[in-house]
């Protein structure tokens, strides 16, 4: 990013440049002695021959840091000069030029004090205030700041002594720059919507751009819902981070790798899509539909039945059948499947089941709460409600696993929960007893 800015800054500083040295066509010699009268109104004059000197003077300071404390103190000293902002605008360069950051920032923003619409400046204050961006409250000041610079660039108009080419250059440079800070700046505020549109204006400029690439995956694949287009966005960063930032790929590659083995199911083919993505400027149209989707656990529970008979499942992989029946046609049909050899095997009410369940709550003597699945007696979840055929005289304690018996007569599949009807307890055994004499030796009496 500094590279960035150290183009464009000096990009700036060269049409400042350009515009002024058609000025200093002129002689220097007192304005004011000289009929003006036809003089353009665009065109800038100085009347005070001394401020005229001391403007020259500045403009011809080579060393870039002396040239920057001229311009600032010519502004200073003439602080109503028609020529303050190009003063401003020129140590805004030179300071650049020597490396003094905090000085280029202190002047754009004295620039914006006196010219709230300089685009130059914001492209300057924005570009800066982007690296500070760390919170909602960060990013909704450069945003705002951004999308004014997207504002005024259009009526931006171009400098004297600059080329179409280079004008455009410079237009591009700044559209990149506001775009790319409103749409971080957005991304800080979890406007999704509006950092997609921002990062897509920015990339449609520099394809290449790293940051603006790793974020706009972030803005995609973080969206509700997501957006599997951001893989493409990520598998385009990590491309870049490979050539020009070796830690930024270390550190991006678990968090993609691990967003697409969820959506897709593995990583198989996540390599090759990075190298594919580094010689592509824009995903291709088909992308989206080169991803299949990973299973879900409807589908796995759909083949499940397909590829087995319901009896080698458990109540575990019934209770996730039957909970899937509205999803698909398959699920569906799995759901009848399963359901229709339940009854079977109750002989539709006459038989009883024996489960091993979980006691979530004992409300009275006639019922009882359980868990059947693993993930519902962990969570305490309530998946089947137990009336009972007989009052119960002492109902099992809450926690306490234990074997219900009776008839699962209906279900719910979402929220899902079973109904058990003529419900009971497995009868207790009682103790075992010793046999009388056991334990003594045959013919011999106890001592008194």
């Amino acid at each position: 990013m500094k590279r960035v800015l150290v183009t464009f800054v000096l990009a700036l500083t060269t049409a400042a440049a350009l515009a002024q040295g058609a000025s200093q066509q002129q002689p220097a010699q007192q304005p004011a002695a000289t009929d003006q009268s036809n003089v353009p109104t665009s065109q800038k004059v100085i009347k005070d021959p001394a401020e005229y000197n001391a403007y020259i003077t500045a403009l011809n300071t080579t060393d870039p840091a002396a040239k920057g404390q001229a311009m600032e103190a010519f502004v200073t000293q003439y602080p109503n000069s028609i020529v303050k902002i190009d003063a401003l605008e020129q140590a805004m360069g030179a300071y650049q030029q020597a490396g003094n950051q905090q000085k280029v920032e202190q002047i754009s923003r004295s620039i914006l004090q006196v010219d709230p619409n300089n685009v130059r400046a914001l492209a300057i204050v924005v570009f800066l205030e982007r690296n500070q961006i760390k919170d909602k409250d960060t990013g909704a000041k450069a945003r705002a700041d951004a999308e004014k610079g997207l504002q005024e660039l259009p009526n931006w108009k171009k400098p004297d002594g600059v080329t179409d080419a280079d004008f455009e250059k410079m237009r591009n440079q700044m559209a990149e720059i506001f775009a790319g800070t409103a749409a971080f700046g957005a991304l800080q505020q979890q406007d999704y919507a509006g950092a997609r549109k921002y990062y897509e204006q920015a990339l449609k400029i520099d394809p290449a751009d790293l940051a603006n690439n790793y974020q706009m995956a972030i803005a995609l694949l973080q969206a509700n819902p997501m957006d599997p287009l951001g893989f493409w966005y990520g598998a385009k960063a990590l491309s870049i981070a490979q050539a020009q930032n070796p830690q930024a790929f270390q550190a991006w590659s678990p968090y993609f790798q691990s967003k697409y083995k969820k959506y897709h199911g593995n990583t198989d083919d996540w390599a090759q899509r990075i190298t594919a993505a580094g010689s592509q400027t824009a995903p291709p149209a088909d992308f989206v539909a080169s991803i299949p989707l990973a299973p879900t656990p409807c589908d796995l529970a759909a083949q499940a039945v397909q590829q087995n008979d319901p009896g080698s499942l458990s109540f575990s992989d019934y209770e996730l059948v039957l909970s899937c029946r509205d999803k698909t046609p398959a699920n569906k049909d799995a759901a009848e499947k399963v359901w229709a050899f339940i009854q079977a095997k109750q002989k539709n009410g006459e038989a009883k089941l024996k489960i091993p369940v979980k006691v979530v709550a004992a409300p009275d003597a006639n019922s009882l709460e359980v868990a059947i699945s693993d993930d519902n007696q962990a969570a305490n979840k309530t998946d089947m409600k137990v009336a009972m055929e007989k009052p119960m005289t002492k109902p099992p304690a809450v926690g306490a696993t234990v074997d219900i018996i009776g008839v699962i007569s209906e279900y719910t599949p979402d929220p899902f929960l079973f109904t058990m009807t003529k419900g009971e307890l497995p009868a207790v055994k009682p103790p075992a007893t010793t046999k009388k004499g056991a334990g003594t030796k045959k013919g011999t009496t106890k001592k008194r």
